[in-house]
């Protein structure tokens, strides 16, 4: 028995001892060779801070800057390091209530309680500078520089964009480099151009006594990682263009767009209403936001991306163009234009009395209905096609080609397509077989179920000015990097029309402004080449359009004015674009045409409704 108890209490030593071992073992190892235990003691000790780079800059395609950055101060809040303070005193330092300290010290706590977050953004310098004279009386807070976007120009806000506080979606694609406070383009190019804009975050490692006050820096900075700047971007924007059509637009609703047809360079993108971009930048950014999306104007909308217009009679070139690459007519086609225009069971009325289109030119001139409906169901219903929708669907295509009915693929979000109607669409509404030419005969003229983006209607007007092709409008030529500039490509797009279609039209637009419908906007010394448009709207009175190029030879710029109720094309669209035609190509207005322009400053369409009932030229 003795012996047993013996052996227990032998084993039982053991065990003890070897337990002592172990733990001494382990407490040599935790101290002496893992630096678990130092690492977890810095973590405690060190607050680790991220430094936002600068944002890049963007510049006008002469090298003028149109955007850059400027300080702006936010306080910063670690809620681990926060104790015991006089938040009275904090208060009124910052002018703030103690309600917004409770939600927002509860809003950094929800984010994370071990990792800084704004608690208060974009101060002034007097702000700042107080905060930063009482901060070490505040534990677990801190001041933080970065930049603040500015826009000297005043203009441009729905082609510049702006910058706001990240969303969750934002923060999901950023694979970790947005954190919940931080700031990142939201609209417009700001958004597109980001991941190139924002730059690379910066890091500092900062001691913290057990107060949650600054000791210094980690190794002295040299555990600091540096941000590097944003690349910065050279746009294809004129600012000096822009600012003339912003200034013409006033007061209107619609848009202007400029490209230049050789490069498919966006030279001017206004959208209008507009506002000044610096309202989105600030502290009160959110409230100007709320404000300017409450405007029953919609000055937030993106006018030639996203608002989509029947073209009207400036997509009779597109119908002539389907034609007479088909075969089914020639540059010689003529009609009679006894007034209208027959079809079974209706009689459609031309808009004006004019003399009869002997040729493509003159039906353009004219700007002659009956000319382009007749075209257009020689076209659908010719023999060769088999049927209808045969017709109409190589009809289709070439609307397609010439960059109708899709996006045209900007650099920019949110851009829309507008619409061609497909045979699937006319199948399902009237039934395979149950529809004709004289069913959809209204597309020939840009009107039923066609609409088009002023974007769109800029661009296939280049496509003219080209004579068979577009290059992608782009707002962006150049991007900088370390390693020097990178030059943006964007695809050269053909269509499928025959070139030698291309002269006749180009000579009926140019007809158009020498002693046609748009008679009273020439130019002097520039050859403008165009065509008024007047689109139908159910919800007022009718949209004034005018799409073209000038000069005719070696075209420099197309262009499309949108004026929402302005009635006949000739009345404020090709005033406007005249204007800045010259404006761009000859950089002045010619005296004798400043009478015209000082009415197209001075026109007021918001409060009137539009352009009234009084007689305009028309086409």
């Amino acid at each position: 028995m003795k012996d047993l108890f013996t052996g227990r209490a032998l084993v039982l030593k053991v065990i003890f001892a070897s337990v002592v071992i172990i733990y001494f073992i382990r407490l040599f190892y935790l101290q002496v060779i893992s630096d678990d235990f130092d690492q977890q003691a810095k973590n405690n000790a060190i607050d680790i801070r991220r430094i936002e780079p600068a944002r890049g800059l963007i510049y006008d395609r002469k090298g003028k800057l149109i955007v850059y950055n400027a300080p702006v101060y936010d306080i910063m809040v670690n809620p681990k390091n926060v104790k015991e303070m006089d938040t009275l005193k904090f208060c009124e330092i910052l002018s703030i209530t103690k309600a917004d300290f409770i939600k927002n010290l509860s809003k950094a706590r929800s984010y994370s309680r071990y990792k800084s977050s704004v608690f208060l953004g974009q101060l002034s310098i007097e702000d700042f500078s107080k905060f930063q004279e009482y901060m070490s009386q505040f534990p677990g807070f801190y001041g933080n520089v970065r930049t603040m976007r500015q826009y000297p120009y005043n203009c441009g806000p729905n082609l510049f964009g702006y910058i706001g506080e990240v969303d969750k979606s934002q923060i999901e694609k950023s694979n970790g480099y947005y954190e919940p406070g931080d700031y990142a383009g939201k609209f417009a190019l700001e958004l597109q151009y980001d991941e190139e804009l924002r730059g690379q975050m910066g890091l500092s490692y900062m001691f913290v006594d057990n107060k949650g006050r600054e000791q210094g820096s980690l190794d002295d900075g040299k555990q600091d990682q540096k941000p590097i700047a944003g690349k910065s971007l050279t746009s294809t924007i004129d600012i000096d263009l822009q600012l003339y059509g912003e200034k013409l637009m006033k007061n209107k609703r619609g848009s202007i767009v400029a490209i230049e047809p050789s490069t498919g360079e966006v030279l001017c993108l206004v959208s209008s209403p507009s506002f000044d971009p610096n309202l989105l930048t600030g502290r009160k950014r959110g409230e100007n936001y709320m404000k300017l999306l409450n405007d029953p104007q919609k000055p937030l909308i993106n006018r030639p991306l996203t608002a989509m217009y029947p073209p009207g009679s400036t997509f009779k070139p597109f119908t002539a163009l389907a034609a007479m690459t088909e075969g089914v007519v020639d540059e010689n086609y003529s009609w009679s234009c006894a007034g209208g225009y027959y079809i079974p069971g209706k009689f459609l009325k031309c808009a004006h009395g004019h003399p009869s289109a002997g040729n493509v030119m003159d039906g353009l001139k004219y700007s002659c209905n009956p000319y382009f409906w007749s075209m257009f169901r020689r076209d659908i219903d010719d023999d060769t096609f088999g049927t209808v929708e045969n017709g109409y669907q190589i009809w289709w295509k070439h609307m397609q080609d010439m960059g109708f009915g899709h996006k045209t693929g900007i650099d920019m979000p949110g851009e829309k397509g507008g619409g061609v109607p497909s045979v699937n669409y006319y199948n399902k509404i009237y039934g395979k077989g149950q529809w004709h030419s004289t069913t959809i005969i209204s597309l020939a003229i840009g009107q039923g179920e066609i609409l088009a983006t002023p974007l769109q209607m800029a661009n296939s007007y280049a496509a003219i000015a080209n004579k068979g092709y577009y290059i992608t409008p782009h707002l962006i030529k150049k991007i900088e990097n370390d390693s020097g500039v990178i030059k943006a490509k964007f695809p050269l797009v053909k269509t499928a029309i025959r070139y030698a279609c291309y002269a006749s039209i180009c000579e009926g637009l140019r007809r158009v402004v020498e002693s046609g419908t748009a008679h009273a906007c020439q130019i002097p010394s520039i050859e403008l080449c165009g065509k008024t448009g007047t689109a139908q709207n159910s919800h007022g009175e009718n949209h004034s359009l005018f799409a073209g190029y000038a000069p005719f030879k070696n075209p420099k710029i197309s262009i499309a004015v949108i004026i929402e109720n302005g009635g006949y094309g000739a009345a404020y669209a090709a005033p406007i674009v005249s204007l800045m035609v010259e404006k761009y190509l000859n950089d002045t207005i010619e005296t004798s045409r400043l009478k015209m322009e000082k009415k197209m400053f001075e026109a007021n369409l918001l409060n009137t409704g539009g352009y009234g009932k009084k007689k305009e030229p028309t086409e």
